[in-house]
Order: C-alpha cells, then sequence, then structure tokens
C-alpha cells in the first residue's frame, strides 16, 4: 500500500538539489549516502526514502561509513549548543557523574580500537544500556564493528528521514531530527 507524499517530504521533492544536499547533509555525512538519494528524487512516499536510504548504506564503502561518523560526537558528548545532539544523547543526560566518566573511558578505549567513535543508534536506550552496548562491542573485530555501525547508522538515518519527511511546515528542507544515534 502506498501512501502519499507528507509535505515534508513534498517540499524535500521539490527543493532545488543543494538545498536538499544540505538537508540530506544534516542528516548523514557521507556524500555518497547523499547523492544516492538526490538521484532518486522524487519519492513518492517516505517508504521509498526510508527504502532508498537503506539501499545506499548497504553499498557504502568504509571510506563512506568513516565519513559518516564524523557527523557523530561521542555518546556522552553531545555537540555545544545543538539541540539536536543533546536530544539524540538524553539518555546519558542525567546518568550518574560515575557512570559518565566510566562512559568517557569505554568512548576513548573505542575510538582507539577502531579510529572512529561508538556509533548507536540511542534512541530509547537508558544510560545503563548503552554502558553495556559499548563494553559488549569493543571485543568485536573491526570487520565485525563496521557492520554493527552500518546498521546502527541506518536506524539513525531512517528516525532522521522520517523527521524530515514529516518536517516543520514552515521549513523548505530543514530536517528536525529529534531522536537518533550517538551520533549523530
Amino acid at each position: 500500500m502506498t501512501s502519499s507524499p507528507t509535505p515534508g517530504l513534498t517540499r524535500f521533492n521539490a527543493v532545488a538539489d543543494s538545498a536538499a544536499r544540505t538537508a540530506l547533509h544534516e542528516i548523514c555525512a557521507s556524500r555518497t549516502w547523499a547523492s544516492a538519494l538526490l538521484a532518486h528524487r522524487p519519492y513518492p512516499d517516505t517508504a521509498a526514502l526510508c527504502a532508498a536510504s537503506d539501499t545506499a548504506m548497504a553499498a557504502l564503502t568504509p571510506a563512506d561509513l568513516a565519513e559518516a561518523m564524523t557527523g557523530h560526537p561521542p555518546i556522552g558528548r553531545p555537540t555545544p549548543g545543538d539541540a539536536v545532539s543533546a536530544r539524540e544523547q538524553r539518555g546519558m543526560a542525567d546518568a550518574p557523574a560515575a557512570l559518565q566518566a566510566e562512559m568517557l573511558a569505554r568512548n576513548l578505549a573505542y575510538q582507539e580500537k577502531f579510529g572512529h567513535v561508538f556509533l548507536i543508534c540511542a534512541t530509547g536506550l537508558t544510560a545503563g544500556q548503552l554502558y553495556d552496548a559499548i563494553r559488549n562491542r569493543i571485543d568485536n573485530t573491526p570487520e565485525r564493528e563496521r557492520e554493527i555501525v552500518r546498521t546502527e547508522l541506518g536506524k539513525i538515518n531512517r528516525i532522521r528521514l522520517i523527521r524530515l519527511a514529516e518536517g516543520p511546515r514552515e521549513a523548505a528542507a530543514t530536517p528536525e531530527p529529534d531522536d537518533g544515534g550517538a551520533p549523530p
């Protein structure tokens, strides 16, 4: 069953490529991913947009994934002044200081091992769940972790794309993601 485009998706389909690319870059820092989504506009509905994202995500090279992760601050350290980053990481916001400190230490160890931030779709996860995830994932091989990151990034992108498609009526192509990952 196909639904009609939402107002946000209609605007996204209609804006110039440069504005659409800017909106997509706010969702995911991978230029390859954004180009793939731009190539298939207009989208008939949000499901088609999300399916295109999934296809583009599956095709990303390790270098593309690395580029995508540059848009995501570490869990527990949202980008200062960025309300989206703060919302996405709200699971760590009220964690006890000791857990926040331990998460920072785990983040640093993870980055040392894998060369990138710990990426997880943090929507609905508590500080304890985020901590358990990083603790469990640090023992993965780089190849296994790259595929987990691909899956988590895909989840984050879907949440953000749905926000874009539902998006604020007054903005032409500016996404308003609410929940996503660490970082994002």
